[in-house]
C-alpha cells in the first residue's frame, strides 16, 4: 500500500489487512475532537491501525449532538492525522441508523451518505437492526426489513463511491435491546442468515455488529454508581464467529459498548481475530470532562448544571451521577464554543490523557504492529 498523504484509507483495506491475526482495530468515537491528536500519536508510536468515527446521532446534516457535520469531522480528523503524520486510519460513519425503514427515512439517509462521501469518508456502518419482525415465521422473515434496507443502502454507497474501495459494517440484533429477561442476544442462525442474505444481494460486509450483552455508555449498580464489568457474552460471540466461518461467510465481528469493560479483561478474554473492530466512544468523552474538572472547573460546573437542570426531570428516581453520565453528551453542542476555546494547557492535558489511554487500549486489543501489516504489499 502506498500513501502520499495522511488522509484516510478504505476501512476494507484495514480490516482485510489484519485477517488471520489475533488483533482488534480500535474505532474511536471522538465526540470532542481535542482527543484525536493524542489517539493518532499513540497509533503512530505503537504502529496500530485505527478507525475514527462518529454515529449518525453524533454527526448528521445538522451537526448531531456534537455540533459537527460530516465535513467538519473529516477536516478535524485529517488535520490531526497530518499533525502527527500518521497514515493508517479510516474515516468511518458509525451507526447510520434507520428506525422505521420507510421511503422518507431511507431517502434522508441517502442524503447523509452523500454528505459523508463528499467529505471523504472511507467506511460506513449501516444499522437497520431496529427493523425486526417479531411475528416472522422464520429467521429470514424476522430479518426481512433489515436485509432489504441494508442491501439498498449498501448498494447506494457502492454506486456513489464510483469504484473506490470502502469499508462496510452491518448490524444484526439491536445492541442494548432488552426484554423481561434482560438483554436480547443475537443467535448464531440470525447472524448466518443475515450475512448469507446480504451476499445473495451482492452485498459483502467486512464486519458484523451483533448484540452480545454489551450496551452503549456506562453500566450502573442498583444505587446508580458506575461499575466496571465484562458484560459481553464471550462464549456466544465465539459461537457466532464459528457459525459464520462454518458457513464460509467472510466477515469479522464488530464489538460495540466497550466503555466500562476493564482492559485487562479485554486483553485476556476477548476473542481477537473473531472480534476485529472494537468501538470505544463514551470513554473519550469522559477523558475530556474529567480533565475539565481540574483545568476548567467553572466550565465543567456550567456543563454539569445545564445537564442536570435539563435532564433530571426526565429521569425520576435516578442519581445525579447517572443522569449526568447518560446525558452530558448533549451538552457538547450546547457548550461547543467554550469546549473548543479552552487554553493551551487544558488542550495539552487532554491530548496527553488521550495518548496514554490509547496506548493501553492498543495493547489490550493486540493491535501493536497492525499498521505495518496493512502497509506491506500483498504478494
Amino acid at each position: 500500500m502506498k500513501q502520499n498523504d495522511y488522509g484516510p484509507i478504505p476501512g476494507s483495506t484495514i480490516l482485510k489487512g489484519i485477517a488471520g491475526h489475533k488483533a482488534i482495530v480500535m474505532a474511536a468515537n471522538v465526540r470532542i475532537t481535542t482527543v484525536a491528536e493524542g489517539i493518532f500519536r499513540a497509533a503512530k508510536d505503537t504502529d496500530s491501525a485505527v478507525f475514527m468515527e462518529l454515529a449518525r446521532s453524533e454527526s448528521d446534516l445538522l451537526g448531531g449532538y456534537t455540533g459537527l457535520k460530516p465535513q467538519d469531522f473529516s477536516e478535524r480528523m485529517r488535520n490531526a492525522a497530518e499533525a502527527v503524520q500518521f497514515d493508517v486510519w479510516a474515516l468511518h460513519a458509525d451507526h447510520i441508523s434507520i428506525k422505521k425503514g420507510d421511503a422518507k427515512e431511507v431517502e434522508g439517509t441517502k442524503e447523509l451518505i452523500d454528505a459523508q462521501i463528499k467529505a471523504g469518508y472511507t467506511s460506513f456502518a449501516i444499522d437497520a437492526s431496529h427493523l425486526f419482525d417479531f411475528e416472522g415465521r422464520n429467521v429470514r422473515e424476522e430479518l426481512a426489513e433489515n436485509i432489504r434496507v441494508t442491501s439498498d443502502l449498501a448498494r447506494y454507497i457502492k454506486s456513489r463511491m464510483n469504484g473506490k474501495e470502502f469499508g462496510l459494517e452491518v448490524e444484526v440484533g439491536e445492541i442494548g435491546r432488552k426484554d423481561g429477561q434482560g438483554l436480547i442476544l443475537t443467535r448464531p442462525e440470525e447472524a448466518v442468515e443475515f450475512i448469507r442474505a446480504l451476499n445473495e444481494n451482492d452485498v459483502f460486509p467486512d464486519v458484523l455488529a451483533i448484540a452480545n450483552g454489551s450496551s452503549h455508555g456506562h453500566s450502573y449498580d442498583a444505587n446508580g454508581n458506575v461499575v466496571e464489568q465484562l458484560s459481553i457474552d464471550i462464549p456466544q460471540t465465539k459461537t457466532i464467529a464459528k457459525a459464520l466461518r462454518d458457513a464460509r461467510l467472510k466477515v469479522g465481528i464488530a464489538q460495540h459498548g466497550i466503555t466500562g469493560t476493564p482492559r485487562d479483561l479485554i486483553n485476556l478474554h476477548f476473542p481477537k481475530g473473531d472480534i476485529i473492530k472494537g468501538n470505544v466512544g463514551t470513554f473519550w468523552q469522559d477523558v475530556v470532562f474529567d480533565t475539565l474538572k481540574v483545568y476548567e472547573p467553572a466550565l465543567y460546573k456550567d456543563i454539569q448544571n445545564w445537564t442536570l437542570d435539563k435532564y433530571r426531570p426526565l429521569n425520576p428516581g435516578r442519581q445525579d451521577r447517572q443522569v449526568f453520565d447518560g446525558n452530558c453528551k448533549f451538552a457538547i453542542k450546547e457548550f461547543f464554543r467554550d469546549i473548543y476555546a479552552v487554553d493551551q494547557e487544558t488542550e495539552k492535558a487532554i491530548r496527553a490523557m488521550a495518548y496514554a489511554q490509547s496506548l493501553v487500549f492498543f495493547r489490550a486489543f493486540g493491535s501493536y504492529g497492525t499498521a505495518s501489516l496493512i502497509r506491506k504489499p500483498k504478494k
